[in-house]
């Protein structure tokens, strides 16, 4: 398993790319779309193509540049289907990289997945008992066998039914010989919006994928709705119950990248606001304002704004460090802070600073750069955090630790400045997080992590703290 550089950060699963289109390089476009979803997964990347007749996939572990150093793959199609992967069920292995690519009585379907089923533990026993054998430990490997196991006529019968059966959290890419689907969870959890490329359409996680080629954001798919594309052109179809909608409010936070536009909702607008409201809140004077970079310097700026107070750049983010100072053992989390950030003296030497991030999970991470910033000569170091207290695992998708290393679960926020050696430390509130967002119904997130409150109910195996490793 590999750790965001801060190892402080929660880490979304991954993101999903499609295209249908009889005029463009089907895999050339969907290399760069997953170039522009990158930062939504690390581990692996993927592509699948059609012609028609054949499906091929190449896959592999790294960053997308790094699978597809040799070249796309080499069936020249019409529909393509991308993913790249950071995960929250199964090891990261070449085995659990997507899309994945099975033959059934009907055909071929080659899928790909961003979220995570609650109740994938169950339905993988049940398959089993009846016969069905599984190649990786992902959960998106349920979804595939219950689609060719399914006795309904139609492609799309046999998606809607399989989907009638599974819980969670889930965006799916599904491609066929002649078919480009895309499906997003009746509580639309994670995004996905559908894009227009000349006479072909684009299914992606961000419409920052759309942006890199060159197609135009049509809408977002709603919560509950299957897009089925093909020859014959575009239509959607409801499945299931309409549920309580809940994105998970974290895309506004953290997750997508800031040029992206979710569910109406511009994401550097919401971070900016975050910001500003942030101000309001915490009342402080300081002499500069400065980010944790990159995720926390939209709302350092908005910070800056409401206040008055200078930004200015206090860390300075090394971007060329491989993965290979980027692992999960403490002793390289805290090389890796030191390989990827390191103060400005000349910034911070001598100033009381307020320092924006966007959220603390553990805390180990933002103590080191507190004292980075002391050692550098910072007077008094004031942490401002954009997002209110993470008390609560995510079961939708998010890589968060167990409860019991969630430090907001077992500090206050004394104790947790205390922890951090910060001056002071101020957390947006949730009230506040919700005026920040205003395009869209604060009912319609999710704030689980924050409040406890499931929308789709918790997995039944959780008693060991997490269902991760689930399947091995």
């Amino acid at each position: 398993m590999y750790y965001d550089f801060r190892a402080d950060k929660l880490r979304e699963e991954c993101g999903v790319f499609g295209i249908f289109s009889r005029h463009d390089d089907v895999a050339l476009n969907t290399y760069w779309g997953l170039y522009a979803l990158q930062h939504r997964g690390q581990e692996s990347a993927g592509i699948a193509v059609t012609d028609g007749s054949e499906m091929e996939v190449q896959r592999g572990m790294g960053l997308v540049g790094e699978v597809f150093r040799q070249g796309l793959p080499a069936l020249r199609g019409h529909i393509a289907i991308g993913h790249v992967r950071y995960s929250t069920t199964g090891s990261s292995l070449p085995a659990n990289t997507q899309p994945l690519l099975v033959t059934y009585s009907g055909g071929h379907i080659s899928l790909a997945h961003n979220g995570n089923l609650t109740n994938a533990h169950e339905l993988r026993q049940a398959l089993e008992k009846q016969g069905s054998v599984f190649q990786t430990s992902v959960d998106s490997e349920v979804i595939v066998n219950l689609i060719a196991r399914s006795s309904q006529g139609t492609i799309e019968d046999k998606i809607k039914e399989s989907l009638t059966r599974i819980k969670g959290a889930y965006c799916l890419v599904i491609m066929t010989e002649d078919k480009l689907i895309g499906v997003r969870d009746p509580h639309g959890f994670r995004p996905l919006c559908l894009g227009r490329l000349g006479g072909g359409w684009v299914i992606a996680s961000e419409s920052c994928a759309l942006d890199i080629v060159g197609a135009e954001l049509v809408r977002d798919i709603e919560p509950g709705e299957m897009v089925v594309i093909s020859d014959a052109g575009l239509k959607s179809e409801r499945f299931g119950q309409k549920d309580r909608k809940a994105l998970c409010v974290f895309e506004y936070i953290y997750f997508a990248r800031p040029d992206s536009i979710i569910d109406g909702q511009s994401v550097y607008e919401a971070r900016f606001r975050m910001g500003q409201q942030l101000a309001r809140e915490s009342g402080l004077a300081a002499d500069i304002v400065i980010s944790v970079p990159d995720s926390g310097t939209t709302a350092a700026l908005g910070f800056s704004r409401e206040t008055g107070i200078p930004y200015a750049e206090g860390l300075i983010k090394n971007r060329y460090i491989g993965r290979t100072f980027i692992q999960p053992e403490q002793k390289k989390r805290d090389l890796g802070v030191r390989m990827k950030l390191n103060a400005v003296r000349h910034t911070v030497q001598g100033k009381s600073i307020i320092m924006v991030d966007d959220s603390i999970v553990r805390g180990t991470t933002s103590g080191k750069i507190v004292r980075m910033l002391k050692e550098a000569g910072a007077v008094a170091v004031h942490m401002c955090v954009s997002s209110p207290p993470i008390g609560f695992p995510c079961y939708y998708g998010i890589d968060t630790a167990v409860r019991k290393e969630l430090i907001a679960a077992t500090k206050q926020v004394e104790e947790i400045r205390q922890f951090i050696g910060a001056d002071s430390l101020h957390y947006l509130s949730l009230d506040g997080l919700k005026q920040s967002i205003t395009n869209v119904a604060s009912d319609a997130m999710c704030y689980a992590c924050f409040n406890c409150d499931y929308p789709a109910g918790m997995p039944a195996c959780t008693a060991a703290g997490g269902n991760k490793y689930v399947f091995e």
